[in-house]
């Protein structure tokens, strides 16, 4: 029986720890759900979907085309948000996917999303927001450490968590997942219980009632 020394133990770790890391990245941003599988995952809860907020103008509406309660006359959604944000919501109540709590930016559009989606009761932060509509990048990287943390934590057991935010937050804190991140469309992260998380799936806001026909 051959033996191996302590010296050439400690050298085949040093060979093959280069390669478990190799394995282990792609796992962690692979996107494994989709379909009825990711369907069946939701409804067990246990996940945070971090989306964008659904279609609005690029400009704040003038005072005759802002909605009565948009009483700051911020950006709104256009007929195309208001309309998937409505379907998106229909969709998760038919697909029975168990909501639990819903954090969103204080803007008036992620407010509208997650009010047209009948979500429930958001509560809002600062971080989430887009800084008083000039979403400027944050440099220090503060408000992109925050998201991570909240998306990182394990929603009430047997709901998910949803959080409506903006595009530059969301890519702050997630880079490699965001690229491309069209309106209203999610994320969705795993919490492993251990202050990390993983991608299990991404889903177009107009994809959720396709779901919810199969």
């Amino acid at each position: 029986m051959r033996h191996f020394t302590s010296a050439s133990r400690a050298l085949c770790l040093q060979l093959l720890f280069p390669l478990f890391l190799l394995a282990a990245l792609p796992a962690a941003h692979a996107q494994t759900l989709s379909g009825r599988d990711l369907v069946a995952a939701l409804r067990k809860g246990g996940y945070v979907i971090l989306m964008r907020h659904a279609s609005s103008p690029r400009t704040p509406p003038d005072s005759a085309h802002s909605d009565a309660a948009n009483v700051q006359h911020e950006r709104q959604l256009d007929d195309l948000g208001r309309s998937t944000a409505q379907v998106m919501g229909d969709a998760l109540h038919k697909l029975q996917i168990p909501v639990g709590q819903v954090f969103s930016s204080p803007t008036y559009r992620a407010l509208e999303t997650v009010r047209l989606a009948r979500l429930g009761q958001p509560k809002t932060y600062a971080q989430l927001g887009d800084g008083g509509q000039n979403m400027q990048a944050d440099p220090s990287g503060t408000r992109a450490a925050w998201l991570r943390a909240k998306v990182a934590d394990s929603p009430t057991p047997g709901t998910n968590t949803i959080i409506v935010s903006h595009f530059p937050n969301v890519n702050e804190a997630f880079a490699r997942d965001a690229a491309g991140l069209a309106d209203g469309e999610a994320l969705i992260f795993h919490p492993d219980g251990h202050g990390g998380d993983v991608l299990i799936g991404r889903v177009k806001i107009e994809e959720w009632p396709r779901l919810a026909a199969q």
